[in-house]
């Protein structure tokens, strides 16, 4: 008779309460906080604070930013861990620590840093002025911010699933024929995809809820370059915390959404 051994880790029961009680106290008590704050508010008052063209404009530049830098980083990151993976050369371990880098750099020194650099007397901003393109205090400014801070995102989802692809595969089909486009379309496409739309969502979460990096090259104009989570800021400095809730929860909602839809996408895909 065989002797049962004990697991390391408590039985189903025990780690689901513990995994419950900390979301709940971590998560859902916050949001339900936030929810519940409000119910102060008219459902014509919500309306009226969430349909205000501020807002709407605010909202409008928030998401489109934070989904082009994800897209944007969908490419770029997708060749940085393909580069990183697939290459031994000098400098990798330092190009390793780069991509790093927007983890622990503070977001208000990155958004200085990159302020400095695109504004029209800085050194990219001054030669782009020559060519009669304006970086800062536009929305391609806070694209740019956004790339920055979303990059890792990408590239480190996607780097173990590349690194556990076995070569052979790639190798068996150039042997029956495949060209090199047909094998990234048929076969690393299909493994890579649900990685990747995971990097993309978590770079457009990040994104749609950045602050500190944004807000100073972004210049904070109403109506064209006042992101989302500035405006909430500013509603909590004319005590309007009403207000300000209730677009929290408007910007809560839509992420929710669109991660969802991302999510089902991505399940559907690794499903196939």
């Amino acid at each position: 008779m065989s002797r049962r051994t004990s697991p390391v880790i408590p039985g189903f029961g025990l780690t689901l309460g513990y995994t419950l009680v900390y979301l709940s106290l971590l998560v859902l008590i916050p949001l339900g906080a936030l929810f519940l704050k409000t119910t102060q508010l008219g459902w014509s008052e919500f309306l009226a604070i969430i349909t205000a063209p501020r807002v709407l404009a605010a909202l409008k530049l928030s998401f489109s930013t934070a989904f082009a830098s994800a897209l944007l980083n969908g490419m770029i990151g997708t060749l940085l861990a393909w580069v990183l993976v697939r290459y031994r050369f000098p400098g990798r371990k330092l190009i390793e620590a780069m991509i790093d880098l927007p983890f622990a750099l503070p977001t208000a020194v990155a958004g200085i840093a990159l302020t400095a650099l695109y504004a029209p007397t800085g050194l990219v901003g001054r030669f782009a002025g020559e060519l009669g393109l304006k970086i800062a205090y536009t929305p391609l400014g806070i694209t740019l911010a956004l790339t920055f801070v979303t990059l890792p995102f990408v590239v480190r989802t996607l780097q173990p699933v590349l690194a556990d692809f076995p070569r052979e595969v790639e190798e068996a089909a150039a042997c029956l024929g495949a060209k090199p486009w047909q094998v990234f379309r048929h076969v690393l496409l299909p493994a890579l995809l649900p990685a990747w739309l995971t990097g993309f969502a978590l770079a457009f979460a990040r994104g749609v809820g950045e602050y500190g990096s944004v807000i100073f090259i972004a210049g904070n104009m109403p109506m064209k370059t006042e992101i989302l989570p500035l405006l909430i800021m500013v509603k909590l400095d004319q005590y309007d915390y009403t207000g300000a809730t209730a677009i929290g929860v408007l910007m809560l909602v839509v992420s929710f959404v669109l991660l969802l839809a991302i999510n089902l996408l991505q399940r559907r895909l690794a499903r196939a």
